[in-house]
């Protein structure tokens, strides 16, 4: 049927639910609901047969919701309403929460139900949970609500009542409630908050004469100091003191002044820049073991013949500091003696390539912007030519542009069921590196390259394996993820065709080097990304702004009007698979392939 998702940004759980309908042989339009522009024009044009609301701030108006079956994803149990609903879960520990489909009606999520989906909500920050367990519970009940809406029979159930679940409304949640007390909170408490207020609001604070929104929280297991003292830094992240033990805070955006320009979130220790005082910078060896208790965005861990990389970075962005540490890592966990090596295996971001926040903060945003690129080509050459052991990129969330192409640097790529992949770059105004040129034709052919650069939409876990884009889909929640592909990694390594993959590797790359070397694919894609970010007219720079400001867009992109929809089909023969908003919603930190 054909499907109008109506959102307020094309932000991660809109673009899956887009992804998987085409899947499903819908064809699926997008309208962003903007200031200016009428919703109820743009569905008369659309003139679709349901209308789909995954994440939307604003009300549906009256003239299409009466017109129109609407049904609005939030992400709360039946019965649940406000504008903070995955807030307060975080807020109240809740262990058990859910996803509902209803139809639009007059009161905001009063409607009638269509499904409703439960959810585990693990120890993680808010916008972690919402691209992992949140969103396999909205796509479950998206699905649900479309298949009986299209049955013409189903009736939904209503709220409240003697028949229908409790009602429960809950109030915004602001920072008076957000709001850390360091005199008298406990770690167990800061991190609370910090992870209830992730990736949008933040948790307002005062530091160092400003006034900042604190973004992430991480229990620090052995540095103490007075409650509310800096005590450290480590990989540009700051160590407070709590009244019984401290945190790592990694981001932080000012405040806000009015008529200043926006700001946006920054690694802490650039945040604060010079206001910063003289701290110890606790710097963990290139391969911290996992076993370590405190934070660390980079982990290493071995099992056997297998080495785990692992690396959790904001966001999913990666900023030159950061490609560099990691390639200093990788090359570590290149000397252990394993046969198979791992890279990633965490849930949430894989990543998304290069870092727009740091460099819009840069004083030459255009060199920042040439060397964490090289840095990030670094990084992918490292991967490319490893000769000595098979490497396994292991997806467990969503990648975009660069953060695509550095797993398909690898041998093998797994994928999470529920991860989504952007690989494109054209709606930054980039032409793109990574090595693109070289691994994604390799991959999936030269035409479904170019089809994938130029629709510039996301690519669900299931079609990406049927266009061979990853090797394996691993279907199971986020927090299993690790679990499954330590698993399947050590029967990999003991596989006795791995030893002869792993002496066929150099010979291959020896004989591409004398037919068309890759450095030679480096060289031509940087000699276009060089110009890009030396011309200040470029349009990279306003749109690197916009989406770093989150400047709301003035219209709906054209790419995301219905197209062709993917043809369902089976896995490939291949492949082995194993295991089994309307508000409230945060901003999710998705990088750059989200509109606005």
């Amino acid at each position: 049927m054909h499907i109008l998702l109506v959102a307020s940004a094309f932000n991660s759980l809109t673009q899956r639910v887009h992804a998987e309908l085409r899947d499903r042989g819908h064809t699926v339009a997008v309208e962003l609901a903007l200031p200016g522009h009428s919703l109820t024009e743009a569905v008369r044009r659309h003139a679709p047969r349901l209308v789909l609301a995954p994440m939307l701030k604003t009300a549906v108006p009256r003239e299409v919701w009466s017109a129109h079956t609407c049904l609005i994803v939030h992400p709360g149990p039946m019965g649940d309403r406000g504008p903070s609903s995955l807030d307060w879960a975080i807020h109240e520990e809740a262990d058990l929460w859910g996803v509902t489909v209803l139809q639009a009606d007059e009161e905001m999520d009063a409607g009638d139900v269509w499904a409703s989906v439960p959810c585990r909500v693990p120890p993680v920050a808010k916008s972690d949970l919402y691209r992992g367990e949140v969103a396999d519970a909205a796509l479950e009940a998206v699905l649900c609500a479309v298949d009986r809406f299209a049955t013409g029979t189903y009736r939904p159930l209503r709220q409240g009542g003697p028949e229908g679940a409790p009602v429960r409304v809950r109030p915004y949640l602001d920072q008076s409630v957000r709001r850390i007390d360091w005199a008298e909170d406990s770690t167990r408490t800061v991190v609370r908050k910090l992870r209830a207020a992730d990736s949008q609001p933040g948790v307002l604070d005062e530091l160092l004469g400003g006034e900042w929104y604190l973004h992430g929280g991480h229990p620090e297991s052995e540095l103490r100091g007075r409650p509310g003292e800096l005590l450290a830094t480590r990989a540009g992240a700051i160590c407070r003191a709590t009244t019984d033990g401290a945190v790592w805070i990694p981001e932080l955006r000012a405040r806000r002044r009015p008529g200043r320009p926006p700001t946006f979130k920054l690694p802490a220790v650039r945040a604060l820049g010079e206001r910063l005082p003289p701290l110890p910078e606790h710097t963990l060896p290139p391969l911290p073991e996992a076993r370590d208790s405190t934070w660390t965005d980079i982990r290493y861990r071995e099992d056997g013949d297998v080495g785990f990389l692992s690396f959790s970075f904001p966001g999913g962005a990666m900023s030159t500091e950061q490609c560099r540490r990691l390639l200093d890592a990788y090359r570590e966990a290149r000397a252990r003696p394993t046969s198979v090596l791992v890279l990633g295996g965490e849930r949430d971001f894989f990543s998304n390539g290069i870092h727009l926040n740091v460099i819009e903060a840069a004083d030459d945003p255009g060199a920042e912007s040439w060397a964490n690129i090289n840095a990030i080509d670094d990084l992918v050459e490292a991967v490319l030519t490893t000769t000595d052991r098979l490497v396994v990129s292991a997806v467990g969330g969503n990648a975009a542009a660069g953060g695509v192409m550095l797993a398909l640097a690898a041998d093998e790529v797994w994928c999470r069921s529920g991860a989504l992949l952007n690989p494109h770059y054209r709606l930054m105004g980039l032409y793109g590196s990574e090595y693109w040129t070289y691994t994604l034709p390799r991959r999936v052919g030269p035409a479904a390259a170019e089809r994938l650069m130029r629709e510039a939409l996301p690519v669900s876990s299931a079609s990406a394996l049927r266009l061979g884009l990853v090797d394996r889909v691993v279907d199971c929640g986020p927090q299993d993820f690790a679990a499954e592909t330590g698993a399947l990694a050590a029967r990999l390594a003991a596989l006795p065709a791995t030893a002869s993959r792993i002496a066929a590797k150099k010979r291959d790359l020896d004989g591409q080097r004398s037919v068309a070397p890759p450095a030679a694919f480096r060289e031509r894609e940087l000699a276009r990304m060089r110009r890009t970010f030396e011309d200040p007219d470029a349009p990279f720079h306003a749109l690197r702004r916009a989406f770093v400001t989150k400047e709301r867009p003035r219209h709906t992109p054209p790419h995301l009007g219905a197209g062709p929809v993917t043809p369902p089909g089976p896995a490939s023969s291949g492949a082995r698979v194993t295991g089994t908003a309307q508000h409230g919603v945060p901003s999710d930190g998705d990088h750059w392939y989200q509109e606005g």
